[in-house]
């Protein structure tokens, strides 16, 4: 296959799908091109808003323009690893003892409200997002591939949760913001109840694998690196940062940037591929200072926007 016939077919097929969920899910074309991203790149995503955003239904679509296994996982306080990962059973016919997958074994996992599971589980989770495989007994088990974790969080209630460890935040490579919709696209909500179309074109699970492999290949200059390094470098120096960007996050940065070009139809990086991410992949990797928040009303989520855009400003674009 030529490459350039495949990114312009890849491209093709991503807006498709990106309008084809859009009908269903209104509003949502943003965040499926972050899945795409997270997806190509062999990472994942969280999405954090209140119930009745259909944050269920996006996975599920997404799942279904993908053709990939779907499943879903209710986090509760008293889950085991096991209720995620699986157990060794005994088989009381064959009189031998077996393992029994459990639900993260698919390629697109839904992980509901991840921080109300204990972190004796989002660490058995961590595995499987960082490793796909689960170790049970000692034994390794090999997950589906490709494998997808959309996590979600309702940001309102906090009582009997557990917030997730940095470590474990930092597998995401995008936490992205539900907001309720636009009075215009609430009501095309109650207009489209009822209608259900099929994809007209879908992404199979083998051809996600190829594309996978060719991100690596898409071309970055020097100039649009260096802009990369020095955008990461400026949130490591703002007053009001604790802990700024790590060196991982400069890496993955540029994979999804790459990714995002792969998707675009390009097969070379541009600054706007940077720029168009930024609060999505930065949002929850910035530690604040305390003296950052100097109102109890201060919504930190808006402090961390202003960060970022003031970083971006400060930081010439190549051209």
């Amino acid at each position: 296959m030529e490459v350039i016939e495949d990114l312009e077919n890849l491209r093709n097929t991503v807006i498709s799908i990106e309008e084809s969920i859009g009908k269903r899910v209104i509003g949502s074309r943003r965040i499926v091109r972050f899945m795409f991203i997270a997806l190509l790149t062999g990472n994942h995503l969280l999405m954090e808003g209140v119930p009745g955003l259909a944050k269920t239904m996006l996975a599920n679509e997404f799942a279904r323009h993908t053709k990939m296994k779907f499943r879903r996982i209710q986090f509760t306080p008293d889950m085991l690893p096991s209720d995620v990962t699986g157990t060794i059973m005994f088989n009381i016919e064959s009189r031998k003892m077996e393992f029994k997958e459990g639900p993260i074994f698919a390629n697109v996992v839904l992980a509901d409200e991840i921080n109300r599971t204990p972190p004796k589980v989002q660490s058995a989770l961590l595995e499987a997002m960082e490793e796909t495989q689960v170790t049970i007994g000692g034994e390794t088990h090999s997950l589906p591939k490709p494998f997808f974790v959309i996590a979600t969080q309702n940001p309102i209630e906090q009582e009997g949760t557990f917030p997730l460890a940095e470590a474990l935040m930092d597998r995401f490579l995008f936490r992205y913001y539900l907001e309720y919709p636009s009075r215009e696209d609430e009501l095309s909500i109650l207009n489209s109840i009822g209608k259900y179309e099929d994809p007209s074109l879908v992404l199979m699970p083998d051809e996600i694998i190829e594309f996978r492999s060719q991100v690596d290949n898409v071309y970055i200059a020097d100039e649009i690196k260096q802009y990369l390094v020095d955008l990461m470098r400026r949130t490591r120096e703002n007053d009001l940062v604790y802990l700024g960007a790590s060196p991982r996050t400069t890496a993955k940065y540029m994979k999804a940037a790459r990714a995002n070009a792969l998707i675009s139809g390009r097969s070379y990086v541009i600054p706007e591929d940077i720029t168009f991410m930024a609060f999505e992949i930065l949002n929850h990797r910035l530690i604040l200072k305390p003296e950052a928040i100097m109102d109890e009303t201060d919504d930190p989520k808006l402090i961390v926007k202003r960060i970022i855009d003031r970083v971006l400003s400060e930081v010439p674009v190549p051209k």
